[in-house]
């Protein structure tokens, strides 16, 4: 059990790699974030119902998790709208730095949704998670719009994560993840056919783009979106959010090395960093230990 949890941490923090790379592709591809999550979703899920068949795996589950999809599929594209809505309004340092926070708002709620008392460790590793990316980050906030789409994308990552965690053990994760991205689907459509609709435009998207959307939904949903999952069934839905904690750390380091001059480092990035590396480290040796 120890073995297969410290195994689970370490494959989420690959996925969360992956996940730090998401923003940088939602910065290089030139789509508003509306139609660039339809396209990501559309693909995913294809691309995961395609391997599902070929498994053979059933796709029939029961009422409780047929509302439990619906639910997390509504609110994992509604965060993804936002997510990428934050970059495009603002920056990605700014959206990963905001979202950060799921940590600590985490800490507080999951107490509250499975009922378990206060951890005192939880919520101080959330408050030095923020303290570290202020130190990485040191920015103002100068475009409130993104930073209030980053907020929203937040608490709907938290709820997202409380559901799941709660509900993964009861069904397959692959089928759950299968259906989630198949109501996303829909609820994106509904926001853009309220929106004007679909146009003979919006299927017109360069070759570049073309690449970097099937990047993004083959590899950062269908596979990191899934197996995120998959994790959540030896992980707390808390070790997860501070786990996430690592994507700003990623992000920023997978921008330096494909934007070059355009990001600078100073001394103080590095402590924050030692700060987060260590909160997260922390938790999961604590987690580890607390399980023997």
């Amino acid at each position: 059990m120890q073995k297969s949890k410290f195994k689970s941490l370490l494959h989420y923090h690959f996925i969360v790699f992956i996940f730090g790379f998401t923003a940088i592709l939602g910065a290089l591809i030139s789509l508003d974030a509306t139609p660039l999550v339809w396209y990501r979703m559309v693909i995913g899920t294809l691309g995961l119902g395609i391997v599902l068949f070929i498994l053979k795996q059933s796709f029939v589950i029961s009422r409780t998790i047929f509302f439990v999809a619906i639910l997390s599929g509504i609110m994992i594209s509604l965060h993804w709208i936002t997510f990428f809505g934050a970059v495009k309004q603002s920056s990605v340092s700014l959206t990963l730095s905001v979202l950060s926070s799921g940590a600590f708002i985490t800490s507080l709620l999951e107490p509250i949704f499975y009922r378990r008392k206060i951890i005192l460790y939880e919520v101080l590793f959330g408050l030095l998670i923020i303290i570290g990316l202020i130190l990485i980050l040191n920015t103002q906030i100068d475009n409130l719009r993104g930073f209030v789409y980053a907020i929203i994308s937040t608490f709907l990552a938290v709820g997202f994560t409380l559901i799941n965690g709660k509900y993964v053990n009861k069904t397959n994760p692959y089928v759950l993840s299968f259906y989630e991205l198949l109501v996303g689907c829909v609820v994106v459509s509904i926001v853009i056919i309220i929106g004007g609709g679909f146009s003979v435009e919006f299927f017109m998207i360069s070759r570049e783009d073309l690449i970097w959307i099937v990047i993004l939904a083959l590899i950062c949903t269908s596979y990191a979106f899934v197996i995120s999952i998959v994790v959540m069934r030896e992980l707390s839905p808390y070790s997860i959010m501070l786990g996430i904690n690592m994507e700003p750390v990623y992000g920023i380091l997978l921008a330096v090395i494909i934007f070059g001059e355009k990001e600078k480092m100073s001394p103080t990035f590095y402590v924050g960093l030692f700060i987060i590396l260590i909160s997260v480290l922390l938790n999961g040796y604590l987690k580890i230990f607390k399980s023997k």
